[in-house]
C-alpha cells in the first residue's frame, strides 16, 4: 500500500533555504553515516540480517536530505526469543536519523516524534520524540507495522497530528498474497524421469492432513509423492498381539541402583485411530526417572524394535562412553540386543532421554522420558506446594494413522515434522486439579520434532531455571517460549477457582496469502477448587530470588566475555532436485522469513522434502568446512567463545534449536544484545537471519556432537563431532 499518509504542509522557508538549513543539521548531526545502516546484511560478517531487522525510513520527497533507519532489536528475554502472551514478536527499536532540520523551519512545529501503526493505520501508537543520531523508542509487538516520524507542535503531544517527515515499512510487510491460479498448470510435477513419482504409482503413501486455517495447494503438488520408500512402525504385525501403551511411571533411584530398561512396540489410540508406536518399557512416554544431584545409576538396555537404536541422555553431563551416539560413543544396538549405560547426574535439574539413531520416527513415535535431579540443598529451589513434569509432544495423523515417514532418508526435511495433535505427558487432553492458592512448580520439556511453543497457564507465572541449573535472577513472565529439546522450569500459582488452560498462542503464517493468523492450542485444562490449600505459600512466590550461588558460579568465566570470538559457525541450507513448482514457491517465499516457524502452515511442500534432496548445513567460515568435514579440537578446561549465525538467505530459513552434548555453555549476547541474566545451557534457539556469542566450559573429555534438534535437520546432515582431549 502507498505510505503517503497525508499532503505535505507548505513549507515556512523555500526550497533553498531548507537546502541551507538541512546542510547545516547534517553537519551537526551525530553521524551522517547511520552507523545502523540497513545497507549490510552480509552472513560473512556473522551479522544479524538487516533484511530482518532493520527498516529503511523513506524522507517525503520535499526533505531529499533527510535519511534513517529503524533497528529491530533483539528485546530482553530470557528465552531466545522475546514474545507476547499471544505470540506476537517483540522488538526493541531504535531510530537513528540524519538531516533533520529544525522543525520550526517546517511550521509551528518544535519536536519529531515517532510512531508506530498497522498497515490500516491504526492504532496509532506513540513511541516518543525523535533526534538526529540514535533513539531508543521502546518495544513494538505487531505482525506488520509502518514507523512514521511526523513534526509536532510539541514532543507530550498524545495524538498524531502534524505533518509527516520520514516513514517506513517492517520487512514483514514484503510477505504478499500469492496468486496460485496464475501458475502454470502441473508446473509443479517432476520429469517423468525423476526422482518424484505419482501417488498412485505404489499406493502407499498417504498425503498429509492440510491445516484447517490455511486451504490453498499448489496446483501438482497433489500428485508428487516424497522421493523415498514409506515407513511406520509395526508393519506386517498384528496390532491386537502388541500390548497396550502404559501411563507414565515414576521410578525412584538411589545412587547404585540398576534400571532395566527396554524399547518396543505398543498400541495405542489417539483421535479415534489405532496403530503401533514405540514405547520405553511400554510406556508413553517412557519412565520418569527421579535421582538426587550426584547419582551415578546403571541402565541395561535391551532393543526390542524392528530396527537399530541407541539412548541419548539429553542435557547430562556424563562419561562420553556412554553418551548414546551411534558411530561416535558406541555402536549402533541392534533388535535383540543390549547395551549397559552408566549415568551419572553431576547438575541438579529436568534433563531427558531419548533415541540417536532415526529420531525422527523413533522419538516421534513416542521414545522418550524425563530424568529429574533432585538438588541436594533443600533451599535450592522455593517452596511450593507440588512439582508437575510436563513433557509436550505433538504427532501427525491422517485418516489411518500417522503420516508414514521416509524409510531411506526423512521426509519433511525442510521444516521437520510439525504434528496436528498435541499431547502432554503422552495424553491429548491434559488434566490437572488444584486447589485454591496452590504454588506450582513445572518442569517443562519439549519433546516436538520441529515445534516451538509459547506457553502459558492464564495465571502469574514466574522463570526459575532452565537447562542445567537456575537463572542468576527469576522474573515474571506472561508465557514460556520453549523450543524443541529444551527445558524451563516456571512456578505457577491459581488464586481464582474454575477452569483455566494450559494453551500454546502463536502468530502462524499463511503463505499463500502473505499474512499472518492467531492460532491457539489448548494442551490441556486446569481445574481450581474453591477450597484453598492448606499451606500457603504465596509470598514465598511472590518474592523474585537472586540466586547468588549461580552469579558466584558464573563469575569465573566474566573474564571471557568480552574477548574475541575463538570459533564461528554459519547455519546454511544446500537443496537439490527438489520439484520445479515446489522451488518456485518457495523463491515467492522468501520476500520475508519469520524468525521463528510456529506451525506447519506449508504441509505439503514440507512432507515433499526428503533428506535427498535437502542438506542442512553446519559450515565453519574460516576453512569452508562443513557438517562432519569439521574439526574441532580442544582440550579440557579450554573456555572458548563460540559465534552462530543463522543464514537468512537460504530457499528456506529456518530457525535451529542447537545443543551440544557433554558440556554446558552461557548464552552472552543475541544480535549484539548483552544478556543481563544469564543461566548454564545445552540447547537454545537461534532465529532466523539472527546471531548469538555463547561461552562454552569444555569441561568433559571425549569425542562428543554439536547440532540441530530439529529431528529432520540432524538426519539431513546438520551435526559434527569436536573432540576434548583430557
Amino acid at each position: 500500500m502507498g505510505l503517503m499518509i497525508e499532503a505535505p504542509h507548505s513549507l515556512r522557508a523555500g526550497a533553498v533555504l531548507y537546502a541551507l538549513l538541512s546542510s547545516i543539521a547534517s553537519a551537526t548531526a551525530q553521524s551522517t553515516s547511520l552507523p545502523d545502516s540497513c545497507s549490510r546484511d552480509s552472513i560473512r560478517a556473522l551479522e544479524p540480517s538487516a533484511s530482518l531487522y532493520c527498516m529503511d525510513l523513506i524522507p517525503v520527497p520535499d526533505l531529499p536530505l533527510l535519511s534513517g533507519t529503524a533497528k529491530l532489536g533483539h528485546a530482553r528475554s530470557p528465552f531466545g526469543v522475546a514474545l507476547t502472551s499471544d505470540g506476537h514478536h517483540l522488538y526493541d527499536i531504535t531510530i537513528t536519523l540524519s538531516g533533520l532540520p529544525d522543525p520550526g523551519t517546517l511550521g509551528d512545529f518544535s519536536a519529531y516524534v515517532a510512531w508506530v501503526t498497522t498497515p490500516l493505520l491504526e492504532p496509532m501508537t506513540k513511541l516518543g520524540a525523535v533526534r538526529n543520531g540514535r533513539t531508543g523508542v521502546g518495544k513494538v509487538g505487531f505482525n506488520k507495522f509502518l514507523i512514521l516520524v511526523t513534526a509536532e507542535a510539541s514532543a507530550d503531544v498524545k495524538k498524531r497530528g502534524g505533518r509527516l517527515v520520514i516513514r517506513g515499512m517492517s520487512p514483514s510487510n514484503l510477505m504478499q498474497p500469492v496468486d496460485v491460479s496464475d501458475l502454470p498448470p502441473g508446473m509443479a510435477r517432476a520429469p517423468a524421469t525423476g526422482p518424484h513419482q505419482h501417488i498412485g504409482d505404489t499406493g502407499r503413501w498417504s498425503m498429509p492432513p492440510m491445516h484447517p486455517a490455511v486451504s490453498t495447494m499448489i496446483p501438482g503438488l497433489e500428485m508428487l509423492q516424497p522421493n523415498v520408500t514409506p515407513f511406520l512402525p509395526g508393519t506386517g504385525v498384528d496390532l491386537a498381539s502388541l500390548p497396550p501403551a502404559l501411563p507414565r511411571r515414576v521410578v525412584p533411584l538411589k545412587d547404585g541402583d540398576t534400571l532395566a530398561l527396554g524399547a518396543g512396540l505398543v498400541r495405542r489410540t489417539l483421535a479415534g485411530r489405532t496403530f503401533a508406536m514405540y514405547g520405553f518399557n511400554g510406556q508413553y512416554p517412557g519412565p520418569l526417572i527421579r535421582v538426587s544431584e550426584g547419582a551415578t545409576i546403571v541402565v541395561n538396555f535391551t532393543n526390542q524394535l524392528d530396527m537399530p537404536t541407541a539412548v541419548h541422555w539429553h542435557g547430562v553431563r556424563l562419561d562420553n562412553r556412554f553418551d548414546g551416539v551411534p558411530h561416535v560413543t558406541q555402536e549402533l544396538i541392534k533388535p535383540g540386543e543390549t547395551f549397559r549405560y552408566v549415568v551419572r547426574f553431576p547438575d541438579a535439574g529436568i534433563y531427558w532421554y531419548h533415541p540417536h539413531h532415526r529420531e525422527d520416527i523413533q522419538q516421534d513415535m513416542g521414545l522418550y522420558g524425563n530424568l529429574l535431579v533432585r538438588p541436594n540443598r533443600a533451599d535450592y529451589y522455593s517452596a511450593v506446594n507440588r512439582e508437575e513434569v510436563l513433557i509436550l509432544d505433538d504427532i501427525l495423523l491422517g485418516e489411518d494413522g500417522p503420516v508414514p515417514f521416509g524409510s531411506e532418508a526423512p521426509s519433511h526435511a525442510l521444516m521437520g515434522r510439525f504434528g496436528n495433535v498435541f499431547m502432554v505427558n503422552g495424553e491429548p487432553q491434559y488434566r490437572l486439579r488444584v486447589k485454591r492458592g496452590e504454588v506450582i512448580r513445572f518442569f517443562l520439556t519439549n519433546a516436538s520434532n520441529a515445534r516451538p511453543y509459547n506457553l502459558s497457564f492464564g495465571v502469574p507465572m514466574k522463570i526459575v531455571a532452565s537447562d542445567l541449573g537456575k537463572f542468576e535472577r527469576e522474573e515474571w513472565v506472561e508465557s514460556v517460549v520453549i523450543a524443541p529439546a529444551e527445558r524451563y522450569v516456571v512456578e505457577a500459582r491459581f488464586d481464582k477457582p474454575g477452569e483455566t488452560a494450559l494453551t500454546n498462542r502463536v502468530q502462524a503464517i499463511d503463505h499463500t496469502a502473505g499474512s499472518f493468523f492467531a492460532e491457539t492450542d489448548t494442551l490441556g485444562q486446569i481445574l481450581v477448587a474453591e477450597e484453598r490449600i492448606s499451606t500457603d505459600h504465596s509470598v514465598a512466590f511472590a518474592r523474585l530470588r537472586r540466586n547468588a550461588d549461580v552469579t558466584e558460579d558464573i563469575e569465573r568465566y566474566r573474564r571471557h566475555f568480552n574477548r574475541d570470538v575463538d570459533r564461528e559457525l554459519v547455519l546454511s541450507l544446500r537443496t537439490k532436485s527438489l520439484p520445479f513448482g515446489l522451488v518456485q514457491a518457495l523463491r515467492l517465499d522468501t520476500g520475508y522469513v519469520n524468525p521463528v516457524e510456529w506451525s506447519g502452515t506449508m504441509p505439503m511442500m514440507d512432507w515433499l522434502s526428503t533428506g535427498r534432496e535437502i542438506e542442512w548445513i553446519l559450515r565453519e567460515p574460516s576453512t569452508g568446512r562443513e557438517n562432519m568435514a569439521i574439526d574441532w579440537r580442544f582440550r579440557r578446561g579450554d573456555i572458548i567463545k563460540m559465534r552462530l549465525a543463522n543464514d537468512r538467505h537460504t530457499l528456506h530459513a529456518m530457525h535451529h534449536p542447537i545443543h551440544i552434548h557433554g558440556q554446558r555453555f552461557l548464552v552472552l549476547e543475541r544480535n549484539g544484545v548483552r544478556n543481563d541474566n544469564l543461566v548454564w545451557k545445552d540447547t537454545m534457539l537461534l532465529p532466523a537471519g539472527s546471531t548469538a556469542d555463547i561461552l562454552v566450559e569444555m569441561s568433559n573429555p571425549g569425542r562428543w556432537m554439536l547440532h540441530c534438534h530439529i529431528a529432520e535437520h540432524i538426519e539431513a546432515g546438520m551435526h559434527f563431532v569436536f573432540e576434548i582431549s583430557d
